[in-house]
């Protein structure tokens, strides 16, 4: 028979969070090894539990949600993520410009299928979240990766970003906080941003999913805040600032110059259309996520278990021979480099998988997130201080091996 083939839309297209080496992690699994999965933000399974209250008003509402939702979600939910970019200082949103979502995710999709046409670019950060990547080349278009620098605590380059800037460029995406480095950009960097947005007339993309996961003290600022001349469209939703990752509830924002996007405004409604509506029970958490108790905050601040567990990991990792990390000031991720002279490694995949096989650890190398040289790998710091301990050691056992075998 002829074979059925994948589409080519996805010959470019990879998720290495989920990607070969969490296959190989499952088949251990499945032969009775026990794996330390530090590949994905999934608070859930380290003990990191949705606010009560938002667990019992989706009880409470769950008679009402077997029906379909206006396209773009309920009023209630829309009407506090409208409150949410008050509190953020972005101006003129109404209820028309928020579109609720199963996940930022979806949304992302959906935001990029309806902008770009065969050969628009598209600017996205290197390292980035693989999604963005993935979802402007299903759409069609080119993601063109400007550089974020390690030197300058992982902050976009503004003028690779500007040589990179062609007659094809559609928008500028911005993850801030950023996974997968845990970097929080500072307004000045920002409207370095939106300046070139303006000079390019270009929409600026804001992924802003950690914007209350801060450490040390640090506050964010919207970029969607500094500007009413150019257009935004902001993402969040309730995955990790409340636990929520399961409940699939995000949604994204229109903002700013919208006179001259009617079009894409019209693309975005059918699209939303399409898919009929988020899900329901995700929705009736929004309104009392956003304006509830912030126990997030307890979990990042002084004595916090979030806090406490950075610090672990990265003291632990950058006590390794060869290893060393910017400290995030958010999220709940690390970017470690590895020294190419003490660690030549020139597959990271094939690295990552070496490390599961012999420690039984999983992470993502660090290409799986578009960076440019395989000496880099991302770490998941959810695990509980002990099972932290153990898993920076098995790293630490495994780099020591590896060490001695390249020397």
């Amino acid at each position: 028979m002829r074979p059925i083939a994948k589409s080519n839309k996805l010959d470019d297209v990879c998720y290495e969070i989920r990607g070969p080496a969490l296959d190989v992690a499952r088949q251990m699994e499945e032969d009775g090894q026990k794996i330390i999965k530090l590949n994905i933000g999934n608070l859930a399974v380290f003990g990191f539990d949705a606010p009560d209250e938002i667990v019992s008003d989706m009880i409470r509402n769950m008679h009402g949600a077997a029906g379909y939702t206006d396209s773009k979600g309920m009023f209630a939910p829309r009407k506090a993520v409208m409150h949410y970019t008050q509190e953020k200082n972005i101006a003129g949103v109404g209820m028309d410009d928020i579109y609720l979502g199963n996940g930022a995710s979806e949304l992302i999709v959906m935001s990029m299928q309806g902008l770009l046409n065969n050969g628009d670019e598209v600017l996205v950060p290197a390292p980035d979240y693989p999604l963005w990547t993935a979802a402007v080349s299903l759409a069609g278009g080119a993601p063109i990766h400007y550089v974020c620098d390690e030197q300058s605590g992982w902050l976009p380059d503004i003028e690779d970003m500007r040589r990179k800037i062609t007659p094809n460029t559609r928008a500028i995406v911005v993850i801030n906080p950023n996974n997968p480095t845990g970097a929080l950009y500072p307004r000045e960097v920002l409207l370095d941003i939106v300046e070139l947005a303006r000079q390019h007339q270009l929409i600026v993309y804001a992924d802003e999913i950690y914007d209350k996961t801060l450490y040390d003290g640090a506050e964010h600022v919207s970029i969607a805040s500094l500007a009413d001349d150019v257009l935004f469209v902001t993402l969040n939703g309730l995955s990790k600032n409340y636990r929520s990752c399961g409940y699939r509830a995000g949604w994204m924002v229109v903002s700013g110059e919208k006179r001259h996007a009617k079009g894409y405004i019209e693309g975005l409604n059918m699209l939303a259309s399409m898919r009929l509506c988020a899900n329901a029970p995700g929705q009736f958490a929004i309104q009392t996520a956003l304006g509830g108790h912030q126990s997030i905050n307890d979990l990042v601040g002084p004595g916090g278990r979030l806090l406490k567990q950075r610090d672990l990991a990265h003291k632990l990792l950058t006590d390794i021979p060869g290893v060393s990390c910017v400290k995030p000031k958010a999220a709940l991720y690390m970017f470690p480099r590895l020294d190419p002279k003490m660690y030549p490694i020139t597959d990271d995949q094939q690295f990552i998988c070496e490390l599961l096989s012999e420690e039984k650890v999983l992470l993502v190398q660090g290409t799986g997130f578009n960076w440019i040289a395989p000496d880099h790998f991302r770490l998941v710091f959810l695990p509980n201080s002990d099972d932290l301990t153990d898993a920076c050691g098995r790293i630490a056992r495994f780099l020591d091996g590896y060490r001695r075998r390249h020397a």
